[in-house]
């Protein structure tokens, strides 16, 4: 019964630290802006703590059919009271992650509403959808650039409107 106890009670404190962490992503959910790598880290705690909830359980299980009881545990008193705890932890953790599922359904549409406002403004596509970009060789072509005697580059097209004005580039026209 000892290892059972202990198993349950180790359920307790991995459900009490769930817990924080739902109460952590619930205000990242709810601020203004969400910090991405921080709701990573999150989503990651949460993750991992389920895991260690799932293998105490399965560690719960086993503990029952060796001991020949199962939950609510009827007539022990001591792990009907950590039973109740820890079915009072799941029933608030479930409210607790369904609020932070819908939070995350309203921040979802709204980054899609955004996305949809934008759109039709969109003129031209730099990159694809590879993630390389477009129309580089137009690019490259309207900056080329000349060498000085001095080794020192200049872009051709300031260079030329330099001599169409009859003066010197400036400095600022200058890649090094």
């Amino acid at each position: 019964m000892s290892n059972l106890l202990t198993t349950l009670d180790k359920m307790q404190e991995v459900l009490a630290s769930l817990a924080n962490v739902l109460n952590e992503e619930q205000q990242q959910l709810a601020a203004g802006q969400i910090n991405s790598n921080l709701l990573q880290r999150i989503t990651e705690d949460k993750s991992a703590l389920l895991a260690t909830l799932r293998y105490l359980d399965e560690m719960r299980r086993s503990a029952e059919s060796t001991q020949g009881i199962k939950a609510p545990y009827r007539g022990q008193n001591d792990l009907v009271r950590v039973w109740q705890t820890i079915q009072q932890h799941t029933r608030r953790l479930r409210d607790a992650n369904s609020h932070n599922g819908l939070l995350l359904q309203h921040q979802i549409r709204f980054t899609n509403e955004a996305l949809d406002v934008l759109k039709p403004h969109q003129t031209q596509a730099f990159y694809g959808p590879d993630g390389k970009g477009k129309g580089q060789s137009t690019l490259r072509q309207k900056c080329k650039k000349s060498r000085d005697k001095r080794g020192i580059f200049y872009d051709q097209a300031v260079v030329r409107r330099a001599k169409s004005r009859r003066r010197n580039p400036s400095r600022a026209s200058i890649i090094k």
